[in-house]
This record gives structure tokens, sequence and C-alpha cells, in this order.
């Protein structure tokens, strides 16, 4: 029988229900609370890396906002890192999960990337392995059975990354000052008042970081491709591709340093002055008082988000 702790989720079922919208996969929808708490436990689990040293929360960090302090993080094997840890608040909200590709349309395929990639190298893992890793435990047997019932409690590379997607699909972050505002709650300060007066007008920075996750999911070039990092063009293959990357949701940005796909911004006011506006020093600070106003701090600090209790919960 589950255990008590686990009844929690089933507090979570409005979040869910907006995780899901806007995402095509028929897959998005709510998911069992014990298929979440799978995920959950997977998603910090160091088994998932060949070699046992690498958990997806290993690069994806709660109190950052999911995303890391790291210009780059290197895989399991020590291959170096190629592009920035994204956060993943209201992720299922995205088309595109990465800074530079469209090959991924839902997130138990987006799990694959890092589970078994090469280019690069991240946790480094095969299916051949994964499955009997995951069958020796009995805890796992016991959860994936609850999970899937449907599937006779299948252990695979295909159930494993539908119960991390079911998690990531809970993820949701709407609690920041700035929504508690717009709900009519306490007004922002004066300066991140003027700076979303900034942020929507003289900045132009409504442009690309629109809708409620501040990003309109499309692949911009705000500067010339670097050498060995050609942004969309690295998948596409094609010219006009080059220097492409995916513009990146703002939400929990001010804790999500270094900035931009290749981590080079160490600070929110590096990232400000290399988006090239004409703003004043009282003008850039009030744009990033507005954008400091995106943190919730109460998502970073849910249990139901956190590293799991050791012991097992059925």
């Amino acid at each position: 029988m589950i255990a008590a702790g686990l009844a929690r989720w089933a507090l979570l079922g409005a979040a869910l229900t907006a995780a899901a919208q806007g995402v095509a996969s028929a897959a998005d929808a709510p998911a069992s609370p014990i298929t979440i708490e799978l995920g959950r436990r997977l998603f910090y689990d160091a088994d998932l890396s060949i070699n046992g040293t690498m958990a997806c929360a290993t690069c994806h960090e709660q109190h950052r906002g999911f995303a890391d302090g790291n210009r780059t993080h290197p895989g399991a094997l020590d291959h170096p890192g190629k592009r920035n840890v994204p956060g993943l608040q209201n992720v299922a909200q995205l088309h595109h999960f990465t800074w530079a590709s469209r090959a991924t349309t839902d997130l138990e395929h987006q799990a694959e990337t890092p589970l078994l990639g090469q280019r690069p190298i991240e946790m480094g893992m095969t299916e051949a392995v994964l499955a009997p890793r995951l069958k020796a435990s009995a805890c796992y047997t016991k959860m994936f059975a609850a999970a899937f019932p449907e599937k006779n409690g299948e252990i695979s590379l295909t159930t494993a990354t539908q119960a991390l997607a079911s998690f990531e699909r809970t993820l949701v972050s709407y609690e920041a000052p700035y929504d508690q505002a717009k709900r009519g709650g306490a007004p922002l300060s004066a300066e991140a008042e003027a700076g979303r007066a900034i942020f929507d007008g003289k900045g132009g920075c409504r442009v690309c970081h629109s809708g409620d996750n501040f990003t309109d999911d499309a692949f911009h070039a705000l500067e010339p491709a670097a050498a060995g990092d050609r942004g969309l063009a690295d998948e596409t293959g094609r010219a006009e591709d080059s220097g492409l990357f995916r513009t990146p949701g703002l939400r929990n940005v001010a804790l999500t340093a270094p900035y931009f796909h290749d981590g080079k911004a160490p600070t929110l006011a590096e990232a400000l002055r290399r988006h090239g506006l004409a703003l004043s020093e009282a003008e850039t600070g009030a744009l990033a008082a507005f954008l400091e106003s995106l943190t919730d701090r109460s998502f970073l600090a849910d249990p139901r988000f956190s590293l799991p209790d050791a012991a097992c919960p059925l």
C-alpha cells in the first residue's frame, strides 16, 4: 500500500492540469501519484548514470530553479559539457526542450538525451544496463508494478522515461511576487515596476521573452555563432540556422546564473549588457529588479520536488 506521505501528490491536481496545457503529446495528461513519486526517485538516483556518479538532479538543482551554477557540466565519464544547464520550471509547457534542437517533441523522448546521448556523453547509460540495474532493486520492482499495472510492472527505458516525464510535469512555478501582484496581491516595488515598463517597452524584451513563461519557444541568433557550436545548425546542417538558440524562459532567472547557452555571462547585469540594450545604469538596475520578481521561493523549497526519503514508499 502506498505510504501516507505519498498522498501529498493528490493535492497537486490543479497544478498538473495547468502543466499539461499547451503540450501536444497525449502522454501529458496528469499521471498517478505513484508514477510521479517513481519519477522523482529516478530523478535523484545516480544509478541512472553508467558508473553511478550522476543523477538528473546533479545538474538540475531545485534551489537553482533546477539549473546549476556552472557554465557547462561535465558528464559522468568526464566528457566536457557542451551547453549551459537549463532550468526545468514549467518545462511541460515547452515544445523545444534544449538550447538548439527540434528533434524531441515530448518529455519522455527528451529524457533519453541525457541518459543515452553521445554528443556529448552526459549520463553514459545504455538500455542494456538500465533495466537490469533497476530490476535489482526491490523498491523499484514494487514501484514500477504499482505505477504501470497495465504493463505488468514493466521496467524498461520506456517506463523509466515515462515516470521521469511525469515528475517533470509537476514542476509548476507560478507563485513569484510577479504572479502574486498580477493576481491582486502585494504590489511590486517601484523599481521592479519601472523595470517591467522597460521590459515591455523600451527594452523590447517581450519580443522574444513573451507569454507566461517569458519565452516564445523559438530560435534566434543574438550573437554570431562561436567556433565549435553552430546552434541549431548542428542538428539541421543548414547554414541559415547557424547561431540560432532557443529563447530561454525567465522564471527564476535570478538564480540560474551563468547565462546564455554557453554560460559566458556570469551575472544578470552582464547578461543584460550582452543584449545590447541602450539603457542607463538605473534602467538596467530596474530591469534586473523586475527579473528578480520572477523568483518563486515556494517552488524552490517545495518538498514534493526535493530529494525523496531513503525508505521505499511502498
